[in-house]
């Protein structure tokens, strides 16, 4: 297809956060040269005239949307969207009304309160507008707050001084007093002092997947220096506060139920804001535990160094793979943007839409209980196997590549459906132990359990293995797995009988790997 990747004009003036929309271009750019497509690159301004007559001209079959703001403001990233829309052009990322209600952080603020979605309190914005007729009213009291800019992202204007302590009356004059630095107009939230997490979601067909949950640490901060991603924590390379804020995707178990509580509210913000394509929700956790949204960005920056990408590379998944679900994003079904989280009521799925299954290769807190209930499921195996299953999620969580243990995890609509574990065996060279392999038996018999040991076997072997090795059970019940194995070219290396009971014996399958990566093909496997 002949794609226009779109972006707002950029100067030798303009500022850090605006010019790296160009590393976007060119990230994006790559990735759908590498998906066959045809991308073209434009820059606007505020002459949506002449914009309007080089889309007519060039007739596109998509746009991909970079635009972040136009003249340097923030307040008009929404009317490009808004164009295309009155040229019924298709493009990427969230619609118009998306995009202008969230930008406009006052009345995004306005909107999650009305949902009941936890958002902290606010004053303002300033100058006044009829937009925010919603306004929460804060008691009268002192307290701590950030002043931010209304419309401007990136971090724009928010450093150490942004932080004041007042009443609202007092704090209101404040935010009066730097909206002519903050692009013209700002406002103030109730500063959450505690732990920041961003959760960015990837339209997945029909489905908003959430990627793993990344934390923001503020590494040798002193006791009284804030703990913000202020603007030079995040484009000022030489900055100590660039260098001290990594994020890290790994938890404690006893995160658990918070990332969950993450996931849920960052889902239920799709929902209420008709989202598509892909976007990012920010919070902020205070010291009772209690999470606050601070943001719904619909453009995130998507270079390859920022926190989208990164979430990305976490849930293993490719840029290239992530834009092309983002350009399928823009052409809507008959079904609508509505995200649809759950699996088929009942029955046997007679057919499985190939192009909606997520491969992930780093599984989450969530998988700890998922697991538990995909390997019950299929009634195949041992209580105690089946703790040993969840066992190894919890290690993988722990201690990531220390574990040993490597996973590959088949999500249809936000549910896990099939997944499969794999490691180096100790003292070889280069030979792999498959540990675990299970499909939901409604996904059973369509070739599903296939691709996932096609993908664990190419993962192998571009780690350097040669050689897999199974064990599995000799039962009868078993004879399916062990032809399926045999069909996919494992052959019988040994038989122990009685070893894990009696009459229960211990079959091992081995297979040479090939040295060029192998297809999936369809069939009547699990």
């Amino acid at each position: 297809m002949r794609i226009v990747i779109l972006h707002q004009a950029v100067t030798e003036h303009s500022s850090l956060d605006e010019r790296d929309v160009l590393m976007q271009v060119d990230a994006v750019s790559e990735a759908l040269k590498s998906l066959g497509h045809e991308p073209t690159a434009i820059a606007c301004d505020l002459n949506l005239s002449a914009l309007r007559n080089t889309l007519k001209a060039m007739k596109p079959d998509a746009v991909f949307n970079l635009v972040e703001s136009l003249d340097g403001s923030g307040r008009f990233l929404h009317l490009a969207p808004c164009l295309m829309e009155a040229m019924n052009t298709a493009f990427t990322g969230c619609p118009a009304t998306a995009l202008l209600t969230t930008s406009h952080k006052t009345m995004a603020k306005s909107v999650m309160a009305h949902a009941g979605l936890p958002t902290p309190a606010w004053i303002g914005p300033c100058p006044q507008d009829s937009s925010s007729h919603m306004k929460l009213e804060p008691q009268d009291s002192p307290g701590q707050w950030i002043i931010k800019s209304l419309w401007e992202h990136a971090s724009a204007g928010l450093d150490e001084t942004s932080i004041v302590t007042g009443r609202p009356c007092e704090v209101r004059s404040l935010v009066c007093e730097r909206a002519p630095c903050l692009g013209g107009s700002a406002f103030a939230e109730a500063y959450i002092d505690g732990r920041e997490f961003n959760l960015s979601l990837l339209q997945d067909g029909e489905s908003a997947v959430v990627l793993p949950p990344a934390e923001i640490l503020f590494e040798g901060y002193a006791e009284e220096k804030p703990r913000i991603v202020d603007y030079r924590a995040k484009w000022e390379e030489d900055s100590f506060e660039y260098n001290h804020t990594p994020r890290r995707f790994y938890f404690p178990t006893e995160d658990t139920a918070l990332l969950e509580t993450l996931r849920n509210l960052a889902i239920r913000c799709w929902h209420e804001f008709h989202l598509s394509g892909y976007a990012r929700v920010d919070f902020r956790i205070d010291a009772q535990g209690q999470p606050w949204i601070l943001e719904v960005n619909t453009n995130p920056c998507i270079s390859p160094d920022a926190g989208f990408a990164a979430a990305l590379n976490r849930a293993g998944i490719s840029f290239e793979s992530a834009v092309e679900r983002i350009l399928a994003a823009a052409f809507p079904t008959d079904s609508g943007p509505e995200c649809k989280d759950r699996l088929p009521a009942a029955g046997k799925t007679e057919e499985l839409p190939l192009d909606q299954i997520l491969f992930e290769y780093e599984p989450g807190i969530e998988d700890i209980k998922q697991v538990r209930q995909l390997v019950s499921s299929t009634d195949f195996f041992y209580p105690a196997e089946v703790d040993v299953a969840v066992e190894l999620i919890q290690e993988r969580l722990d201690k990531g590549d220390k574990s040993g243990y490597y996973f590959v995890m088949a999500r249809y609509r936000g549910q896990l459906i099939g997944y499969g574990s794999y490691g180096p065996i100790a003292c070889t060279v280069s030979s792999y132990d498959l540990y675990w392999m299970a499909v939901n038996p409604k996904f059973q018999g369509l070739g599903l359990g296939r691709r996932i040991l096609t993908e664990m076997e190419n993962r192998i072997r571009l780690s350097g293995g040669t050689r897999i090795y199974i064990e599995t059970s000799n039962r009868q019940q078993y004879e399916s797995t062990r032809a399926f194995y045999e069909r996919c070219g494992y052959r019988t290396e040994s038989i122990i009988e009685d070893f894990y009971a009696p009459g229960d014996g211990r079959a091992i399958y081995g297979k040479v790997l090939p040295h060029e990566p192998q297809r999936a093909t369809p069939g009547s496997d699990l």
